[in-house]
């Protein structure tokens, strides 16, 4: 037996080495966040002054934004779609007008009202210089798809419990059937990913209503979030499957980094976690694939991803793990020793002749 003060160094090691993994990959994404080329729209309509003032705002921002010059339906277009987090809209007057939407993640929201509300305030001020008797209104603030704050919450929470569930069930699946020696039918796989998705679906669906009753839940919305349960269910029931339960190393950690990576806009992350975490991560599909859905923005590009990331899936998490495997069932470790037993009185070199 290994000495105990060996094992327990050994411990701290691994201790140390997890907390490290973790702490660059969840609070480090965050920890570094700040915006790079932050995708903003700025409106006018076809006046040549307004147009100038536009380009004018355009040209500030350096690396840390990303400006597009453009009329104000087309910009409305473009928030809609997700391709901008908000909109300066420069009217006659001149009248000033912030534009954000609800179906925006609502950190890409705060950042861009933010960055919206300086590039105003310095506008203003430069349309003011020519004639300082002029009295200049502030900008306004306007909304299109108006979220609740459960509004805003619901899309990620709804994206870690759907996790949880099928997380969850496929252990403890695991550790009732597998474990003990039982080989599981393809009907018992099945019905587990079911069972999972179908009543992980309904509590998720009867917290939002808890949480806000105002919150749409239509067909689209109780569809994908079906989808989703599936798909989770599927991909860790597949991964338990053919890792057995070292496949917990992996599926713990990535529901630790839902939140960073769901819940944070790329244009925030530093461009190492944008690319090694945010882009490959299925929360952000699911997230923000919700989010327009419960907007009612459901012809949004990222409907269209979430529903083909999530569909792809769960179909190759369902080959897996239904995949059936020939060759005779194991026994039972009672079933074996038995027969064991049986043998080794039966043969006629025993100890006993």
């Amino acid at each position: 037996m290994r000495n105990p003060a060996t094992v327990a160094l050994g411990l701290g090691l691994v201790g140390a080495v997890v907390a490290t993994v973790l702490g660059l990959l969840t609070f480090g994404a965050q920890a570094t966040v700040a915006p790079d080329h932050l995708p903003l729209a700025v409106a006018a309509p076809d006046d040549p002054a307004l147009r100038q003032a536009a380009n004018q705002v355009a040209s500030h921002g350096g690396d840390a934004v990303d400006w597009t010059v453009t009329d104000p339906a087309h910009a409305r277009d473009l928030l809609d779609d997700k391709d901008v987090y908000g909109i300066l809209e420069i009217g006659r007057g001149p009248a000033i007008t912030i534009v954000t939407s609800g179906a925006v993640n609502p950190q890409g929201t705060q950042v861009a009202q933010q960055v919206l509300t300086g590039a105003a305030q310095g506008l203003l001020g430069a349309l003011a210089q020519p004639q300082p008797t002029i009295e200049v209104a502030p900008p306004k603030m306007a909304t299109v798809h108006p979220v609740t704050t459960a509004g805003r919450t619901a899309p990620l929470a709804a994206s870690a419990l759907l996790w949880i569930a099928g997380l969850v069930g496929a252990m403890a699946f695991a550790l009732l059937v597998v474990q003990r020696g039982r080989r599981p039918t393809t009907t018992a796989r099945l019905t587990l990913v079911v069972s999972v998705s179908v009543l992980a679906t309904g509590v998720v669906i009867g917290l939002l209503k808890l949480w806000d009753s105002s919150i749409p839940v239509s067909t689209e919305v109780v569809g994908f979030l079906l989808l989703t349960g599936v798909a989770f269910a599927a991909v860790q029931g597949a991964l338990l499957r053919l890792l057995h339960l070292r496949a917990a190393a992996i599926l713990g950690p990535m529901y630790l980094l839902a939140p960073a990576a769901a819940g944070t806009v790329p244009e925030m992350l530093d461009p190492a976690y944008r690319t090694l975490l945010w882009s490959w991560t299925p929360f952000r599909f699911s997230t923000e694939g919700l989010r327009s859905l419960l907007q009612g923005v459901s012809d949004a590009p990222d409907v269209r991803d979430g529903v083909l990331v999530l569909a792809s899936m769960a179909v190759v998490g369902l080959v897996v793990l239904l995949w059936p495997v020939r060759g005779r069932p194991a026994a039972a470790p009672t079933e074996a020793r038995e027969l064991v037993g049986t043998t080794s009185a039966a043969t006629p070199f025993s100890s006993g002749s």
